[in-house]
């Protein structure tokens, strides 16, 4: 063999060598990937602020109702009151950006939405309360879930005029990868607030309460 071929046969084998380690960290990097992928990344996160929704709106406007304040917010005593702070959804922790609580997050769902169809007014003598009794979500694989309950109370110059308890839940096709299901299930979460104002202002008995 001559120094000319010797010299090829080693630039060769170098190259050979680049050419694996490249396709190593390329396989290295996939397979981080889809780890990240299917575990989720386990990082904390914070739900969106509450937004009005269309429907919920013009359900506002097209009843007759007097205007209103939001007054406390809190969660079932009775409960666990991590339950209120945070929930776990496949590792990761999902959390209230209203002041950290889940409870404070269905009163200011109301507030937004009260307020999008001209209904919020600080001196009204119609105060809405509440108590969060019921606060879940499953990213289960093939399949999610969410529930919701919360014990609504309506008053006008401190006398009662309505007390119920109303609930929300959904089901969704859930996603194998971790990253997928958690997002969705955070969605999924998120408008399970909304839902569940929609059917406090579907409630005869409570536009009743609100008449003027």
């Amino acid at each position: 063999m001559s120094n000319h071929e010797g010299r090829d046969d080693v630039h060769d084998r170098a190259r050979a060598r680049a050419k694996a380690m490249r396709l190593s960290r390329c396989v290295a990097a996939a397979a981080a990937a889809t780890a990240a992928l299917l575990l989720g990344d386990c990082a904390a996160g914070q739900m969106a602020a509450p937004r009005p929704s269309t429907e919920n709106t013009a359900r506002l406007r097209g009843a007759r109702l007097a205007p209103v304040q939001v007054g406390r917010f809190s969660f079932d005593p009775g409960m666990p009151a991590a339950l209120d702070l945070s929930l776990g959804i496949r590792g990761s922790t999902l959390r209230s950006p209203i002041r950290g609580s889940f409870a404070r997050y269905l009163g200011e769902t109301l507030r937004v939405e009260l307020d999008a169809a001209g209904l919020m007014d600080a001196a009204a003598p119609t105060v809405i309360s509440g108590t969060l009794s019921e606060s879940r979500i499953d990213a289960a694989i093939a399949q999610g879930s969410g529930r919701l309950a919360a014990r609504f109370v309506v008053t006008r110059a401190g006398a009662v005029r309505y007390d119920r308890t109303l609930t929300a839940s959904t089901t969704w096709e859930s996603a194998f990868a971790g990253a997928v299901a958690i997002r969705l299930a955070a969605t999924q979460y998120r408008d399970l607030y909304r839902k569940l104002a929609g059917q406090l202002f579907a409630d005869p008995d409570f536009r009743k309460a609100l008449a003027p």
